[in-house]
């Protein structure tokens, strides 16, 4: 009885684990970050209708034409540069007060102390860099992957 109990139990435990592993194949880092950072204004899809679009003076630009606007080719490097900072879009703000806050912007560049714990959760060894750098890589993909042809 204990042995029928315990089989079943390792089978409903793998397939739960089984799910979870799917489940977690289809979350999209670049869409997610896209969501949190960049939806507000530039919509949920992409096309620069946000819910903070129509109180802006310059309406967001639709962010799935960029390779169309390109030659049919997606600029990854602007794209790179407007996110990090380096292709300055007065409506993104300064550097020291992007509208996104610290998400894109590594913490050794800041005029002014921030929290370390903020960091720490995405592990010991992970330096600021890497974690915006990687953020930054994933709005650069899912961007690249919402072109319109």
């Amino acid at each position: 009885m204990i042995t029928g109990g315990l089989k079943w139990l390792t089978i409903a435990t793998l397939a739960v684990g089984l799910a979870a592993v799917a489940q977690a194949e289809d979350f999209d880092v670049g869409k997610s970050e896209f969501q949190s950072s960049c939806a507000s204004c530039h919509g949920t899809d992409g096309k620069g209708n946000g819910p903070v679009s129509e109180q802006l003076k310059v309406p967001p630009p639709d962010l799935t034409m960029l390779a169309k606007k390109n030659n049919g080719v997606f600029p990854t490097n602007a794209v790179y540069e407007t996110i990090y900072g380096l292709k300055t879009i007065p409506a993104h703000g300064t550097r020291e007060m992007p509208i996104w806050g610290y998400r894109f912007y590594p913490m050794a560049n800041l005029p002014h102390d921030v929290d370390l714990s903020y960091w720490k959760m995405f592990g010991p060894d992970q330096s600021s860099d890497v974690v915006v750098r990687t953020r930054i890589l994933a709005v650069v993909d899912y961007l690249s992957r919402i072109q319109q042809k």
